[in-house]
């Protein structure tokens, strides 16, 4: 009995020490991948021509007063919902977060998805330029195309929530009743992905709709609201190149979009210009030196200044 012992004494030594190593691991940040979605590991190449690995989502698997990323090529995304981190006695509010400021990071996001039209269009035209995106998608809307939903993920784009219904009458009426059209999302995200998005996009803008009182709940919960400083304009209806110009005009003249340009577009049908722009867009910026990168809750606010 001892021989055997001391003959397989390394192969029992080595199991041991690579269970107290790789289970800690994997309960600091990172959490199994949601059914229904993928992983990427290979690589990518991004706009200015060097090679980035295309990770796994952060996911948040504890408490998020431990939250701290720095990527702004990684969507960030957390296994609980609101009342699941309430029940188990968890932290909701995100600690403070310091903007990161890339150096010419540009950050293409689409508003009023999902679909399996625009939407689609969209994205054959990003994975052909080989650059991502982030989606603020409507929670009424995820069940009706939870195959787009699932796509947007597993090629590494970010998603937000844009409220369960874009109802302006319903949503604005408090701010309990705008966080509740957020949880009723955030509910569905949970149950098609595993994970329900961080950053939240109010519908029409917080101008005129926000009072402070909705800027403390959306704290106390850790909701980060996203907004944009650069229009393309194709609410309106603009031509491709009437939206092009417009991007051009406010790239050229407010410096503070050369280290962070978020850009508002939408993906909602009837949208036809958008992708007829998009190509050209992605082209511009890229012979500009962009990177782009995905919204994350260390994305600076539209129109912080970097701090020297």
């Amino acid at each position: 009995m001892q021989n055997y012992f001391k003959k397989h004494l390394f192969a029992i030594f080595s199991i041991i020490t690579f269970i107290i190593v790789t289970i800690p691991l994997y309960f600091v940040n990172e959490c199994p991948t949601p059914a229904g979605v993928s992983e990427y590991t290979d690589d990518e190449t991004l706009s200015k021509g060097q090679k980035e690995s295309v990770k796994t989502p952060f996911i948040i698997n504890g408490d998020l007063s431990d939250f701290k990323t720095q990527d702004p090529f990684r969507p960030v995304y957390d296994n609980f919902t609101i009342s699941q981190r309430q029940n188990q006695g968890l932290s909701t509010a995100l600690p403070k977060i310091e903007p990161y400021y890339h150096e010419k990071t540009v950050y293409l996001t689409f508003d009023d998805g999902p679909n399996d039209d625009i939407e689609i269009a969209i994205l054959d035209i990003l994975k052909q330029e080989q650059v991502k995106a982030t989606f603020f998608l409507l929670g009424n809307k995820l069940h009706d195309y939870p195959d787009v939903v699932k796509r947007i993920y597993n090629e590494n784009h970010a998603i937000g929530n844009h409220s369960y219904t874009h109802i302006y009458e319903k949503l604005y009426d408090s701010p309990g009743s705008y966080i509740k059209e957020l949880q009723q999302a955030d509910d569905i995200f949970k149950e098609i992905l595993g994970v329900r998005p961080l950053i939240t996009r109010a519908p029409g803008g917080i101008v005129g709709n926000f009072t402070d009182e909705y800027w403390l709940e959306l704290e106390r919960l850790g909701y980060i609201e996203v907004g944009w400083n650069i229009s393309s304009g194709d609410a309106s209806d603009g031509t491709a190149e009437d939206l092009i110009d417009n991007i051009i005009h406010q790239l050229d003249n407010f410096p503070i979009l050369q280290d962070h340009a978020i850009i508002l577009m939408h993906s909602s049908p009837g949208h036809e210009e958008t992708i007829k722009a998009l190509p050209q867009i992605i082209k511009i910026l890229k012979e500009r030196g962009f990177a782009f990168g995905v919204i994350t809750p260390s994305t600076p606010p539209a129109w912080e200044n970097k701090k020297s």
